[in-house]
């Protein structure tokens, strides 16, 4: 399992990386926002080193979350990059929520708004409910993936994060691509995902090979 800091080479590129671009360090942290020339508000992309904290700050939201629906049966799961030790990624809490059904959760969602997120529908993902969250100073700070329980995506998502976990080498070459695309479109969070998408792809396929065996309750 990956439980440090990511190997002394992949350190050596990234901070190589964050050096050129005529010195713009473009890989290493998140600014939230920056405006485009009509005003409009956009996604600014930047990668942070693994922070041991974000573990904590899952448990305290999950149980914030978990508290506040109580009157269904749900669980919470720590997905994403945050969620593999030694991976640098976004500081953005991804979480899987898994419920009984998707129309119990959408009845929840003003108590959701009153934990400060934004329920947003499926956006563009059948059968998800997706809800994010901002810090005192605007930036994105949690995002939920909701699914009901028996979904396949449930499986895809515990899958990629515990493959990341147990195969340092594939959390390595994930690590260069994204301070790579991080530097690539520093404002530009579409362009960003799509540059991962073929990679994610790939490794889920081995990954869900790889897990089946060992799926978890969930």
């Amino acid at each position: 399992m990956v439980h440090r800091q990511l190997e002394p080479q992949c350190d050596r590129r990234l901070r190589a990386l964050r050096l050129s671009r005529d010195g713009r360090i473009a890989a290493q942290g998140w600014s939230g926002f920056s405006s485009n020339a009509d005003g409009a508000r956009r996604l600014r992309v930047r990668v942070v080193d693994f922070d041991a904290t974000w573990a904590k700050q899952f448990e305290d939201e999950s149980s914030r979350i978990l508290a506040t629906l109580r009157e269904i049966d749900a669980t919470c799961h720590h997905i994403g990059s945050t969620a593999v030790p030694g991976l640098r990624a976004k500081p953005i809490i991804d979480m899987l929520l898994v419920v009984p059904s998707l129309s119990e959760l959408d009845r929840q969602d003003e108590r959701m708004q009153g934990l400060g997120y934004q329920p947003m529908g499926e956006l563009g993902i059948p059968g998800r409910r997706y809800y994010r969250k901002s810090d005192d100073r605007g930036d994105r700070s949690h995002q939920i993936h909701a699914f009901a329980r028996g979904s396949v995506a449930i499986d895809r998502h515990l899958a990629f994060r515990d493959y990341l976990r147990s195969h340092s080498k594939v959390a390595q070459r994930y690590a260069v691509l994204k301070a790579e695309l991080a530097m690539q479109y520093p404002d530009d969070i579409e362009g960003y995902m799509a540059g991962k998408d073929a990679f994610i792809k790939e490794q889920e396929a081995l990954a869900l090979a790889w897990w089946t065996p060992r799926r978890p309750l969930t």
